[in-house]
Order: C-alpha cells, then structure tokens, then sequence
C-alpha cells in the first residue's frame, strides 16, 4: 500500500467500517480507491483499477467501485455487470454528486461515507445477503500514489 496522506489513521477505519456494515446485508461488495492524480478520464481509470483489483471476478458482478483522485479533485463510480444492468439511469452520477458536494466542503469523510451508503443500500435492494455469501473482496481501501 503507497502512502496516504489524504485520510487519517482514524477516518480510514470510518470508511472500512461503512464497507463492512453496507457489505453485511448484501452479497454485493464495495471498494474505495484513492490516488493524487488522475491524468485519463476518471471513469476510464476506474475501469482499469476495478479490473486491476479483480472486482470483475466476483460471482454476481455485483462489485462496485469508488474511485477518488484526491489532489486532481477527480472521482468516478464504475460498477460490475450484474448490478449496472439494474440499476436506474441516473444512478451512479447521484452518488458521484454525494462525493463531490461533500468534497467540496472540505467533508471528504462523509462524503465517502454516504456515498457507500448509497451504493450499499442499492446492493441490498438488488442482492439482498444469502445464506452462503462470503467476503469476495478486501474491505480495506487501495492506494496508488504513481500518477497513472
């Protein structure tokens, strides 16, 4: 893991925390990932670390992924098959609007935060835990800190 300095100690467990509660009640999984730059189209980078960190691979492509580039002030949502399908249109830039106007007041924390909220309620809406369903995927956020 690269260095971090855009979240504390403290305000990464808050994040992990709301993956776990939002990940409890739905088969579905969430992955936060923070770099400082973004020099591609933010979604097309998302797309390419969601791949990276095997998030296609889960059994239900029900793997959504928060991508932040915290010193461009870049973000984007990108989301598996499965749960992108059935979502309605619309869906991803309404959480996006979570973080940026969160962001933009300085609460990157809470941003992230509802945002997950808002995709975890999403995920247990459209699936719903099972008895059976495991962890696919870490809980705990990426970092890249090489400008990609």
């Amino acid at each position: 893991m690269a260095s971090n300095d855009f979240l504390t100690d403290k305000e990464e467990e808050r994040i992990v925390e709301a993956i776990q509660k939002a990940e409890n009640k739905t088969s579905g999984e969430i992955r936060i990932h923070i770099e400082e730059h973004c020099e591609k189209e933010p979604l097309v980078r998302a797309a390419r670390i969601f791949h990276e960190l095997g998030m296609d691979h889960t059994n239900l492509q029900n793997g959504v992924l928060i991508y932040i580039a915290s010193e461009d002030k870049r973000a984007a949502v990108y989301a598996g098959k499965g749960i992108h399908k059935q979502v309605e249109e619309g869906f991803w830039n309404d959480v996006l609007k979570i973080l940026i106007d969160h962001f933009k007041n300085q609460a990157f924390v809470e941003g992230i935060e509802q945002a997950i909220r808002k995709v975890g309620d999403k995920l247990v809406e459209l699936f719903p835990h099972q008895r059976g369903d495991v962890n696919e995927l870490s809980d705990e956020i990426s970092y890249d800190n090489s400008n990609s």
